[in-house]
């Protein structure tokens, strides 16, 4: 009985040809074919190594017609590679249609770590890292956009998705409209020659843009939404403050607590505490 091949999903440069691993190279050279986004934009890559595999275009217009293809393959024994233009496949790119066949049907894969513009622009942006989300492209109608941007309005942690530079400055309105002046990043050509971190409230990258429109593939990092304090009124603070008080606490840690509660200084408790 032939055994089933393997498809491999290897994982490629963002833009600097350098960001390969060895693992992925060899891998490349050994597969029985390649399923490439483009296969011209991919040749570049493959002549730069030195790597001779035969090539398929594998697009999101031909995934279905091509699953069936590369399956049949693999049910011959043959192995197969998956690329993307950048970056993992099926991360915003072709792919998902193929791993979920596979997957189905008991095909081994195997997937080969590397490049991800979402992870490295984040990295760089120096924004919140403990926990983010990733949403891929933003649909291209204002509309829809701003559906999707208020669904995330209060999120406490940074969110992330790429942006074509024709669209940064609408998209940044947008952004401004529905969650306000927030900390925002715009990564652009990320490791490439022209790479660039624009970073500042979206009212000013806006200016900025509106001066010089941006180039290039771009990546937006949005901060997270902080909850503003409710401070309420002295007479709030010294209330909570009695209410501690009776519960058995001492008026010194009473203090502490209503203030760092209210987001004000214990100088302010203090203040209003004499004037009562």
């Amino acid at each position: 009985m032939q055994e089933n091949g393997t498809l491999y999903v290897c994982a490629t440069p963002i833009g600097n040809l350098g960001d390969i691993t060895l693992r992925v190279i060899e891998t490349l050279k050994q597969v029985d074919f390649i399923a490439a986004e483009d296969t011209r934009h991919s040749r570049k890559l493959l002549n730069y190594y030195h790597i001779n595999t035969p090539l398929i275009s594998y697009h999101q217009h031909n995934e279905k017609f091509r699953t069936n293809e590369v399956m049949k393959r693999l049910k011959a024994g043959e192995n197969c590679a998956l690329i993307s233009d950048a970056g993992m496949p099926g991360i915003s790119d072709p792919g998902q249609v193929l791993i979920n066949t596979c997957l189905a049907e008991n095909i081994k894969i195997d997937v080969l770590p590397g490049p991800n513009a979402a992870v490295t622009a984040l990295v760089l942006s120096g924004m919140p890292t403990e926990s983010f989300i990733y949403l891929g492209f933003l649909p291209s109608a204002s509309g829809e956009r701003k559906k999707i941007l208020s669904n995330i309005s209060e999120l406490p942690y940074t969110s992330i998705f790429y942006e074509a530079p024709h669209r940064i400055i609408r998209t940044l309105e947008d952004i401004q409209e529905v969650l306000g002046d927030r900390l925002t990043v715009v990564a652009r050509e990320l490791t490439k020659v022209h790479q660039s971190i624009h970073k500042g409230l979206t009212g000013e990258l806006l200016d900025e843009f509106r001066m010089t429109a941006p180039k290039g593939e771009c990546c937006i990092l949005i901060g997270p939404y902080i909850q503003k304090k409710e401070t309420g009124q002295p007479m709030d603070w010294l209330e909570e403050i009695k209410k501690l008080e009776l519960e058995g606490k001492e008026s010194k840690e009473a203090m502490k607590i209503v203030a760092k509660k209210r987001g004000i200084s214990k100088r302010d408790i203090y203040k209003a505490k004499l004037e009562s």
